[in-house]
């Protein structure tokens, strides 16, 4: 069967019918556009009036309520500068005595300074509390800071009262208790040495009680011990029961009973022994060990132990003078009614005696009294400008 054959006016309906059709599509996607345009206009708008909302209530906002503006802040600190090596500006520290000790046992190589060095004398305060004596030491160091150094160990928790002006003031150092005539009394004493030998200026150690005076002024002092070729160290062989009758066979075979030595407590030494007697672990555990309970590591570990290695260094006289004339087991204790001028004078010139320096006779022998009540401070300031001149 053959199909009907097309005819014209089929041809113009199929022509109509398509017409149409093409008029409804484009009509359509015209309004699609149109819609979308105006979606993305009104999009576009509503972020814009947003933004300068936020602006103005921001600006608003700010005016009355301004915002924190922070800055950074960055302390540019050298902790490798020669300055915090050489000479540490703080005596607060987190070491144990090991750590110290060993720290400060630590001795250059090279002989000359990278630097500009001013010896100094270190003055190594050993004391229970007060300091009944500051206004007398302030006198003395004044005016001469670039020559001496200044640590005070106090029972822990004790704070000086001193003003920032002070010479003392910042000066105490890392503490722990001492029980008097133990050998926590001689771990206070390196304590103190540890401390001061971290200061590579520091050449000349000498351990002061609160009841200690000075008798000369500073200048004399310094040029004193700065001019020393020897240290100063009591030490001595006593034959008796408090000498070598504190002796302990249990040290042998290291300290033998001829080595054996007893003096004050009070020593003055050079850089090359301090830092010797603060690197000794070997000897002084044995002191620890053995010079128990009546044996007093104070009066005999530093002597004995100089003795034996340090002996041509040392004069084996002591530069703090105390009176013991009176018998006891403590020496004699000076107040105000003791101290006049001619009781100063006294001391000064040994009473007509004389000692060695540098291998010649001098008749100054002693740089520091003890021991002296609070009582005695004022009689004593009055005698500073003209006896001592301080």
């Amino acid at each position: 069967m053959k199909p009907s054959p097309i005819t014209r006016a089929d041809e113009e309906v199929v022509s109509k019918l398509s017409g149409s059709g093409s008029k409804d599509c484009s009509h359509g996607l015209i309004k699609v556009v149109t819609f979308l345009v105006i979606f993305i206009a009104g999009v576009v708008l509503g972020l814009s009036a947003s933004m300068h909302v936020t602006q103005r209530y921001g600006s608003t906002t700010e005016l009355f309520f301004p915002l924190p503006h922070y800055t950074a802040v960055f302390k540019e600190e050298d902790c490798l500068s020669i300055g915090k090596f050489i000479n540490p500006s703080e005596l607060t520290h987190q070491m144990t005595d090991e750590e110290l000790f060993w720290r400060a046992s630590m001795v250059p190589q090279k002989t000359n300074f990278p630097y500009k060095r001013v010896p100094k004398v270190a003055f190594l305060f050993l004391t229970r509390g007060p300091l009944p004596f500051l206004p007398l030491w302030e006198s003395f160091f004044h005016g001469h800071q670039d020559q001496y150094s200044i640590y005070v160990h106090t029972p822990p928790g004790y704070k000086l009262n001193v003003s920032q002006t002070s010479a003392f003031y910042g000066r105490q150092i890392p503490s722990q208790n001492v029980r008097w005539g133990s050998p926590q009394l001689t771990d206070a004493e390196k304590r103190l040495l540890a401390n001061a030998l971290l200061d590579f200026s520091n050449e000349r150690f000498v351990l002061i009680s609160e009841s200690c005076i000075p008798v000369y002024n500073f200048p004399t002092v310094y040029k004193y011990l700065i001019g020393s070729t020897q240290s100063f160290v009591d030490s001595y062989d006593d034959p008796s029961r408090y000498g070598r009758g504190r002796y302990s066979r249990n040290m042998l075979p290291h300290i033998k009973l001829a080595d054996w030595r007893k003096g004050s407590q009070w020593f003055e030494l050079n850089r090359v022994l301090a830092v010797n007697i603060v690197a000794d672990t070997k000897y002084y555990d044995i002191f620890r060990k053995y010079c128990r309970p009546s044996c007093y590591p104070d009066e005999h570990y530093i002597q004995t132990y100089t003795n034996m290695f340090f002996g041509q260094l040392n004069s084996n006289r002591s530069v703090t003078w105390v009176d013991w004339s009176r018998g006891g087991p403590h020496p004699a204790t000076f107040g105000a009614v003791d101290i006049t001028e001619d009781f100063i004078r006294d001391i000064r010139d040994s009473n007509g005696t004389t000692c060695k320096y540098n291998s010649k006779e001098t008749t100054i022998c002693y740089l520091f009294a003890r021991k002296f009540a609070p009582s005695a401070l004022e009689p004593l300031m009055n005698l500073t400008s003209k006896l001592m001149k301080f």
